[in-house]
């Protein structure tokens, strides 16, 4: 029995053998520069005007994606799953976020036009 429990260990450990220390460290060091990156913007660069209100946003919305990314990816281990996972949630996350945009145009025009 306990022979069958190590090979089963041994199989699960293999799946997610890309997380290591090292792993966790560089992953960590990448979200602290992006937030650094959104800090430079939002205390140095925006204030200064050498970039709109509207790319300060936008750059803020892209740095935030990027950071979602990895800590779905890595610390949440979504990046060693099966694709079939990663297609449904992305697929879903896709329609939720265009729902959401179209319940805001909708209620902007709604909001212009009502009144």
């Amino acid at each position: 029995m306990s022979a069958e429990k190590t090979h089963e260990q041994l199989e699960h450990a293999g799946e997610h053998e890309g997380m290591t220390r090292k792993k966790i460290w560089q992953v960590f060091f990448y979200l602290l520069g992006i937030t650094a990156l959104e800090f430079l913007i939002a205390l140095y660069i925006l204030p200064e005007g050498y970039i709109g209100q509207g790319l300060a946003n936008f750059a803020y919305i892209i740095l935030t994606l990027v950071k979602a990314f990895y800590i779905i990816a890595y610390f949440m281990h979504l990046k060693f799953e099966r694709l079939a996972l990663k297609t449904g949630l992305t697929v879903s996350l896709i329609f939720i976020v265009y729902f959401i945009i179209l319940m805001l145009t909708e209620g902007s025009y709604l909001g212009v036009h009502m009144n």
